[in-house]
């Protein structure tokens, strides 16, 4: 290997490095939805594979499960917003909330 792929292949490593270690800080602190986390992934997958093009299957093998574990760790589920029903004139339900 020369100079110059050595230095490229390091700044590549570096990058990786730095992706990696973001997008799973970035899962580990929540707040994210699953298909936000989802997406995230996807990025840094596409991201690694541009810089290894060759290098799928390591992915695969090595991040892949790492991501899915901080996914199912710590990204929330939507949770399905719930709307109060609002008691018109002759609904037999008494209101939910105190009426003055």
């Amino acid at each position: 290997m020369t100079e110059p792929q050595a230095d490229d292949e390091a700044g590549r490593l570096r990058v990786l490095r730095t992706v990696v270690d973001l997008t799973s800080n970035v899962l580990a602190q929540g707040g994210m939805t699953r298909a936000e986390a989802e997406a995230l992934v996807a990025a840094t997958r596409r991201r690694v594979l541009q810089l290894f093009p060759d290098k799928a299957s390591t992915y695969e093998l090595i991040l892949a499960p790492r991501f899915a574990r901080l996914i199912d760790e710590f990204a929330a589920e939507p949770r399905p917003r719930k709307v109060l029903p609002f008691p018109g004139p002759g609904d037999p339900r008494p209101p939910r909330f105190p009426v003055e």
